[in-house]
């Protein structure tokens, strides 16, 4: 069952057997808390980031996987190249839903952001969008206005960079072991 006068609401999209929302990030909280007042969407489960540089670019191949697995042979994957459709922008904000009920339902909401733009926290919606917040802005450096304590969680505090976007550097990072001097 997709929710109905969702505020924000910008797309429905039904695929692979999940339903997303794509919103507005300007109205996230908004959406975020008629979903959980409104909807009964009441546990927050992840929040992620995604990065698309270079998304929809020449010989970028992409396959979706199943729960049976990929199929190596289908268009698309190994060998058969083919353009994946274009992103909106180059981040996402991806949230996911679950109304815990007689019949559990999940939901996915999406929200689309470019370099330097910010999204605002949802934590005073959901208090355990706290950490995920901030491994999202730790790992692929995406802001969140209004967060109570938005530092980094998994690298050090001087680490520069962030390592799960796609223009990150690999290698060439010394590795730090404790105890050394």
């Amino acid at each position: 069952m997709t929710p109905t006068g969702v505020p924000g609401l910008v797309e429905t999209v039904e695929a692979h057997g999940e339903t997303t929302l794509v919103v507005d990030p300007a109205r996230i909280v908004e959406t975020c808390t008629h979903l959980r007042d409104a909807e009964g969407f009441n546990v927050l489960v992840d929040v992620s980031g995604v990065d698309y540089l270079g998304w929809g670019t020449k010989d970028v191949a992409g396959y979706i996987g199943t729960p049976a697995g990929r199929d190596l042979n289908a268009t698309g994957s190994q060998g058969f190249q083919r353009v994946p459709d274009p992103k909106p922008k180059r981040f996402a904000v991806v949230y996911h839903l679950l109304k815990v009920a007689d019949e559990p339902e999940r939901l996915r909401l999406e929200a689309w952001l470019d370099d330097g733009e910010e999204i605002d926290s949802v934590v005073r919606v959901w208090p355990a969008a706290d950490w995920f917040e901030r491994e999202v802005y730790d790992m692929v450096g995406i802001g969140f206005r209004g967060h109570p304590y938005l530092v980094r969680i998994l690298m050090p505090e001087d680490w520069e960079g962030h390592p799960l976007r796609k223009d990150y550097p690999v290698g060439g990072e010394p590795v730090r072991f404790s105890g050394e001097a």
